[in-house]
């Protein structure tokens, strides 16, 4: 080399003074030689990586253009270089072979440069990482050859004046290259500026800095928020992740069929050989039946296992992959200090140290904490997103899932559940995908921090070694135990939730009949299971903290005793202390960290076993249904059997049928015959027996009970396809919505409620129809959409929709229905009976044949005579008596709560009225829109107004308002807050004291000058120091402890005061609050507040405390480190403080906002799918997510920005303690450099963990704000007052409507405008009126649902406003409209209270035609009814909701259109039993079909919320008014007929 220089290549002795400097040959060759090297063996795989991954060239930008000038600069000045070197003449024979063969490589290296600028014209991200490494490399090399050369120049200044000007420009040029490299360029404003920053940008997240500034200026919203890059949004990942999928779980699905071979294989005690005897005896069978669904249960069990996180693997390696390579490298680095801390020491001591290797040291230690930080934050970032993308993927997978599933699995999962599955377990996942490379990290970090401990301390580490070692079974233990508590707890959490969901769907009923307080106490008794759990969890948990935490302390005391006992020549100095006590806090990190993930694992395998058991479910098996394109029929089931679950059955059997292209085709048949479960089979919603249906076409199918999604009524009618004005208008007008239209607020546009609750059942069947039939489908299965409709209305759409010259004329339409006066006018007419087709052909070969449906048609005739108005009798049984889970699941978005709370629309009616004249009645839609439009903003806003849908009220600065903390910290009360506080503190002034003595303690060594001191004195060191570290202990233990109970009580009162204050909220409050949104204050936020909260606030807590000990400790060493705290504290809060103010510190609202769109999805997987719609809700759903994401991943980033910064301001607290150790060199010992030192180290890392804490602290108290909006919602009247009426009220049953005005809520119109009339004694009342005419509402009124706004209710002299809510409701009955149940048994749904003896409710069953059913059952009253009581049909329902009522026996009776769900028989049978039981009550009837009410005593007609005609029904048909004309619409002639 000395040749290739023509100088020395290297000489220790230049280093070896105060003046150091390296020779200018290694200079000129090594240094040079390293950053081209890294160039080039890069550079082909960079250009492979790049013409991989090409996109459009960019345009050219500046940026572009002055990279490449310079380049070209410093390829000239290379060629310069070049050239002076050849022709340059020294008078020396020959010029070193350096000066040539530099600039060659130098050309070679720009020209390379120039090719690797250009081709990332190409690229999204215009700059190199590598690059831009390749300048900082190549700067901090030449940075030695610089100062040589300026020392030269300053020595001589005619030496190699123009090599050394060349070297100056050309090295001014590099640092304007790197600087303009770190800028980030942008071709065009579609990229996410994460997805072009530079390399510089990126790693320091100063990309970011715009999103900041605008959240400095305002508080950001949604819109200020940068969508995330294509490759994370949801659509992406989902497909990436089931390409792997599909393989993972085919060999985890085959593996399952291996193990159940294998268990099938093992001989099972078989009870063959019973006596004819004994097979007869009863209980031989039952012992039978329970062996079976003992294995039942046990088949169900097994699921596809362990391939969800290879799964998750493969989808995310790469990721996984680039945050191993940064942890490692940061965790190399970590171990880099205490070795640096060492040297100082060592240099502080030596008198004789050059201060340059001060400063070299300082510099290193400043280099190497910003290292670490930046591999540290780029490593989170990586992790997060990681775990964000993890949280997506497995959400829309569960979401894609639940529009998929079988039937049968379906019936294992309630909403809740599924729900849980998307918002808890994802999470969880989300969690553990944070911080899962901990668990190697972790040990990777204790096996350096015992290798360097051993190099200080030698053997004598293994005690302190062996104790961690002893701790780490009990840890084990201890985790077990908490894992069997939180599973526990998940179940607790799952039972709690669907009671709470099931509440909330029947929130109207529980009203009805008084039956809060049972339900309640049915939450609070599973709470309190909870709550113990939550208590030994936590017990456990402060165990755990107690142990991790004193380990380091004690390790530490043990290790140095043993040290200094062990050998009597051991002396413990500075170096060895401090650089231990450094290596302990190392080591104090990961132990503390490998519980917390361990335990997050296991709470994750909980949830990945829950997870695989949903996503492993089976499919709906389509198989059966053939689709063919080239077919005669349109419809054929050849042979077909389906049943509902496997193990009974079939309900469809051996069917037969041809349905013609075309056709009209009616389905009709007594309850529980079979109908809609013919339906579901042709929807692929059953389980195949045998035989198959072919289907030649698209279906568009119309439910039972409508689905509406919250949208505007035009977004319901289009869903998603094409908008066709004259098409759309033909549908509305068909379908009668034209009316409603008019008295909506905003006409089409009126947006309607979650589950269409403020349209009433007629409209939103409407709706639901003119969506189908705006779908151009070749086959329309309508399951009775005509039930909820009024007979004229009926009459209107089977004309102009349905029936032969209706807009469907042409398609093949196959219709369910009771309708029988529609019958004559269908193609043929197939009549069901338990399950078989019993007879089929026309109307008239039907009549002729005199069989089944003749002898009903005339019994029909005989109840109502010519009226054929039972059309609207409607049969919306979901029928399958034995086994209907029908797993359209859509009873469940139709809560009852929702459905029967009528909205009536009358309140529409008056708005409209009030805002627009009448005389547009006779326009076109077209016109009417157009008006809307037109209408001023405010008319538009009154309008919405009315129209209400409440949405999420975002918390606006993103500052939570410190009143929530004080509600959350007086939850956990004052006292206790004290003596936590003051048991930390006493923790840290320990902490602080052990530091102290340990100075005091190396001191001695330095006095003694390594003369071992005396025994005593050692003694009493070590003692003390023992001491100090156990008090810590204890200290936090106690802290701990008390903060565990503490929290468990204010979590215990905050879901107390949110229970109770949401059952006695307003019906008017369920109306405008998605069920969604309620369940989520109970599932979410509650579980933050139990498990989350307290243990943010307590690591909040520490982290402070341990902030604020480190810097009193620093400034007691080295008063002048005051002086830079003040600027450094000024920079961190100001950081602080301008992200604090974007409101980002908290994850955005939105993160919370996904379970609340979710049940709604999945309650209505049937009708989606065969509205060809599962793809629109699919992909509304990713939207959804996406926003999610993009907000979650801006607040991420902006932790990671803050984070790089404050870690900045800790690393500067380094480098500025050791810059001022080595100038204060001489008034200083080594205790003290290693005493402030060791704990400036340790500062950067809780700085960053007090915002992340304070951060996270601030994300989960948003719960106790969420909770407290609803713990404030207003309450109804009390339910219970002084005033208590007499026990037998009410004795006789009179009511008096005395000018009884309402509306539904203080903004809107009234619905019932000054209602007056007496009812007497027993008298039986029916109401009639159209849609709208205020009908519900004054059932709702009687039950003060509805408060009045004007007049009074009299009921047996009492006014029933002044009363106690429950003493009212718990004497009145009611039949409402849509029968609902609960999941419990069947006892438990008559009788909540236990107030009535069994043969009481069996009387009661008996008298609603349900006894035989009941005693048939194999569990009789104990029956379970299923959620929402989806196992029973509609009619059956309807029954026991007549039960309910004939127990309760009360004086006055409301039915609400009760009948509307059953067949003719069972109508006539609740008619009968309504008579005969309650012929000693007042009963009021609400009646869509007026033979029901015929033989009323009175009638009353109701129009726009007032009583038009009030009398007999006989003085009404007389007077020739509206009633009469109703009644002359609907078919009924004869009055006399009616009347049984």
């Amino acid at each position: 080399m000395d040749e290739f220089c023509h100088s020395t290549f290297w000489n220790l002795s230049l280093l070896n003074s105060p003046e150091a400097d390296l020779p200018l040959c290694f200079e000129q060759t090594v240094l040079v030689w390293i950053p081209l090297g890294f160039l080039w063996l890069l550079a082909p795989w960079q250009l492979y990586s790049i013409y991989r991954s090409r996109t459009k060239r960019s345009s050219i930008t500046k940026f572009y253009l002055a990279k490449q000038v310079f380049v070209g600069c410093l390829l000239i000045l290379a060629a310069i270089d070049l050239s002076l070197a050849l022709t340059e003449d020294t008078g020396q024979a020959t010029i070193p072979p350096v000066r040539y063969t530099n600039p060659i490589l130098y050309l070679c290296t720009w020209l390379l440069v120039l090719v690797i600028q250009h081709s990332r014209q190409w690229c999204i991200q215009k700059n190199s990482w590598f690059l831009s490494m390749f300048w900082i490399l190549s700067l901090l090399c030449g940075i030695f050859q610089f100062q040589t050369l300026i020392r030269a120049l300053l020595k001589d200044s005619k030496s190699n004046m123009a090599y050394s000007c060349l070297f100056f420009v050309s090295y001014g040029f590099q640092i304007v290259i790197l600087i303009l490299s770190a800028f980030s360029e942008s071709s065009d404003s579609t990229h996410a500026p994460s997805a072009t920053a530079s390399f510089l940008s990126s790693i320091t997240f100063s990309w970011y800095d715009s999103t900041v500034l605008k959240g400095y200026k305002h508080p950001l919203t949604l819109e200020d928020v940068w969508d995330v890059e294509e490759k994370l949004k949801a659509k992406s990942l989902i497909s990436k992740f089931e390409t792997i999928v599909t393989k993972d779980l085919q060999k985890a699905r085959q593996a399952l069929q291996r193990r159940l071979k294998k268990s099938q294989q093992s001989p099972e005690g078989m009870p063959h050989g019973l006596t004819k005897k004994q097979s007869q005896s009863q209980d031989v069978l039952v012992l039978e039946e329970t062996k079976k669904k003992k294995k039942k249960s046990e088949a169900t069990k097994d699921f596809p296992k362990s391939w969800l996180v290879k799964a998750l693997f493969k989808t995310f390696y790469g990721v996984i992959l680039k945050s191993i390579i940064l942890k490692l490298a940061h965790d190399i680095f970590v171990f880099l200090n205490p070795q640096l801390l060492k040297f100082l020491i060592s240099f502080v001591k030596d008198p004789d140290s050059y201060p340059w290797v001060g400063y070299i040291y300082a510099i290193l230690m400043f280099a190497v904490t910003l290292i670490q930080s930046l591999a540290l934050q780029c490593y989170f970032q990586f992790c997060f997103v990681l775990g964000m993308n993890v949280r997506t993927t497995i959400i829309a997978s569960v979401y894609k899932k639940a529009l998929t599933i079988s039937n049968l699995a379906r019936r294992q999962y309630t909403i809740g559940e599924t729900v849980n599955l998307m918002s808890v377990d994802s999470q969880k996942l989300m969690d553990v995908a944070n911080y899962i490379h901990l668990l190697w990290s972790s040990i990777l970090q204790i096996v350096l921090s015992i290798f360097f401990l051993w190099r200080e301390l030698g053997p004598s580490i293994l005690a302190g070694v062996g104790l961690m070692v002893l701790l780490i079974p009990v840890n084990g233990v201890l985790a077990t135990k908490i894992r069997k508590i939180q599973v526990q707890n998940m179940k607790n959490k799952d039972k709690r939730l669907k009671i709470m969901s099931e509440i909330l769907s029947g929130i109207k009923i529980l009203k009805y009949f008084a039956w809060e307080p049972s339900f309640k106490e049915q939450v609070m008794s599973i709470r309190k299971k909870e709550l113990r759990n939550l208590l030994s969890f936590g017990q456990l948990q402060t165990m755990l903290i107690f142990i991790l935490n004193l380990t380091p302390t004690l390790v530490s005391v043990i290790t140095f005793s043993v040290y200094v006992l062990v050998d009597s020549q051991n002396v413990l100095n500075a170096e060895k202390a401090f650089t231990s006590i450094t290596l302990f806090n190392i080591l104090r990190f990961p132990l503390s960290m490998l519980p917390m993930v361990i335990s997050s694992i296991i709470q994750a395998s909980v949830s990945v076993d829950r997870l695989e058991r949903y996503l492993g479910g089976d499919d709906l098996d389509l198989s059966a249904i053939r689709h063919v394109s080239h077919f005669d029929k349109a419809v054929q089931f050849s042979e077909a059997s389906f049943t509902w679950d496997r193990d009974l059955e079939a309900t469809i059997q051996d069917v037969n049928l041809d349905i013609k292209p075309g056709q009209l085709v009616a389905v009709v048949g007594t309850v529980g015959s079979g109908k809609s479960s013919l339906i579901s089979a042709m929807l692929g919603e059953m389980e195949n027996v045998h035989g198959h249906i072919t289907i030649k076409g698209s279906i568009a199918y119309v439910p039972q009970q409508a689905w509406i999604q919250n949208g505007t009524i035009k977004d319901n009618i289009l869903f998603g396809s094409e908008f066709n004005e004259k098409k759309y208008q033909q549908v509305v007008e068909a379908c009668a919505l034209l009316p409603d239209l008019e008295m909506l607020p905003g006409g089409d546009m009126a947006e309607i409620g979650e589950k269409g609750i403020n349209l009433s059942g007629g409209q939103k069947q409407r709706v639901s129809l003119a969506r189908a039939t705006y779908q151009d489908a070749d086959i329309y299965i309508l399951d009775d959409p005509l039930s909820a409709v009024d007979t004229h209305v009926g009459k209107h759409i089977f004309d102009k929709v349905v029936g032969p010259k209706g807009l469907l004329s042409g398609k093949t339409r196959i219709l369910v229905t009771h309708g029988i006066h529609f019958l004559p006018q269908v193609d043929e007419i197939v009549v069901l009976g338990k399950g078989t087709v019993l007879e089929k052909g026309s109307y008239r070969d039907l009549m002729d044949k005199k069989g089944v449906f003749a002898k009903n048609w005339k019994t029909f005739m005989k109840h109502s005579g010519p009226e054929g108005e039972a059309t609207v009798n409607s049969d919306s049984e979901e029928e399958d008596d034995d086994c209907g889970l029908i797993p359209t699941v859509e009873e469940i978005p139709d809560d009852a709560a929702s459905l029967t709370m009528r909205r009536e629309n009358s309140l529409r009616r008056t708005l409209s009225r009030s805002s627009r004249s009448s005389s547009r009645r006779g326009k076109s839609l077209k016109n009417s829109l157009k008006i809307k439009s037109v209408n001023t903003l405010n008319k538009k806003e009154e309008a919405v107004e009315g129209q209400k849908l409440i949405k999420k009220e975002f918390v606006e600065t993103g500052k939570v308002k410190f009143s929530i903390y004080l509600k959350y910290l007086r939850a956990v009360g004052w006292w206790s807050i004290f003596f936590i506080i003051f048991f930390y503190i006493l923790n840290y002034v320990a902490f602080i004291g052990s530091n102290l003595w340990l100075s005091a303690w190396t001191s001695d060594s330095e006095k003694q000058n390594g003369t071992s001191n005396s025994t005593s004195q050692r003694d009493m060191r070590i003692g003390v120091f023992g001491a100090l570290g156990t008090a810590q202990g204890i200290f936090l233990l106690i802290s701990s402890l008390w903060s565990i109970y503490a929290c468990r009580d204010a979590s215990k009162t905050l879901h107390g005061q949110l229970l109770t204050n949401i059952l006695r909220a307003p019906m008017s409050f369920f109306d405008t609050t998605p069920t969604g949104r309620i369940v989520n204050r109970f599932a979410g936020d509650i579980s933050t507040v139990d498990d989350v909260l307290p243990q943010s606030l307590r690591s909040w807590l520490l982290c402070f405390f341990a902030i604020v000990s480190t810097l009193v400790m620093i400034c007691m060493a080295t008063p002048i480190f005051t002086i830079i705290i003040i600027p450094l504290s000024i920079l961190y809060i100001s950081v602080l403080v301008g992200l604090g103010k974007t409101g980002w510190v908290s994850p955005p609202p939105p993160a919370s906002e996904i379970p609340e769109t979710s049940p709604l999805g999945l309650t209505w997987a049937a009708p989606v799918q065969h509205l060809r719609c599962a793809q629109e809700r699919k992909h509304a759903n990713e939207k959804q997510i996406d926003i999610n994401q993009k907000c979650i991943f801006s607040w991420v980033t902006s932790n990671r920005w803050l984070a790089i910064r404050l870690e900045l301001v800790g690393n500067l607290i380094v480098f500025c303690s050791s810059l001022l150790l080595v100038i204060y060199k001489n008034s200083l010992t080594g205790d003290t450099v290693g005493f402030v030192l060791s704990n400036a180290l340790n500062i950067t890392q809780t700085l960053n963990w007090l915002v992340r804490m304070t951060s996270e602290a601030e994300t989960n108290i948003v719960a106790v704000e969420r909770i407290n909006e609803y713990i404030n919602v207003d309450n109804e009247a009390p339910w219970v007052t002084d005033k208590k009426p007499p026990a037998d009220w009410p004795r006789k049953g009179e009511i008096q409507f005395n000018n009884y005005q309402v509306r539904y809520r203080p903004e809107l119109d009234l619905v019932l405008k000054g209602i007056t009339c007496n009812i007497k004694s027993t008298e039986k009342v029916g109401v009639v009126g159209r849609t709208g005419a205020g009908k519900s509402s004054l059932t709702n009124c009687l039950f003060r649902i509805l408060e009045s706004a004007g007049g009074q209710i009299i009921i047996d002299g009492i006014d029933i406003a002044s009363i106690g809510l429950h003493d009212l409701r718990g004497r009145l009955t009611i039949i409402p409209q849509d029968p609902v149940l609960f999941s419990g048994n069947l006892r438990m749904n008559l009788d909540p209270f236990n107030k009535y003896s069994d043969e009481e409710i069996w009387r009661a069953l008996e008298l609603a035609h349900l006894k035989s059913f009941v005693a048939g059952l194999e569990l009789g009253l104990l029956h379970e009814v299923t959620e929402g009581g989806d196992n029973l049909s509609i009619g059956q329902r309807q029954l026991l909701c007549l039960g309910r009522a004939v127990l309760r026996k009360s004086k006055i009776l409301v039915l609400d259109e009760a009948t509307a769900a059953v067949d003719l028989e069972t109508d006539s049978l609740i008619q009968t039993t309504i008579r005969n039981e309650f012929s000693q009550c007042t009963v009021i009837t609400i009646a869509h079909r007026l033979h029901t009410i015929m033989d009323s005593d009175k009638i009353m007609v109701l129009d726009s919320g007032k009583i038009i005609e009030y009398g007999s029904p006989e003085e009404l048909l007389s007077s020739m008014g509206p009633f009469y004309l109703m009644v002359k619409e609907a078919g009924i002639e004869n009055v006399n007929h009616t009347e049984l």
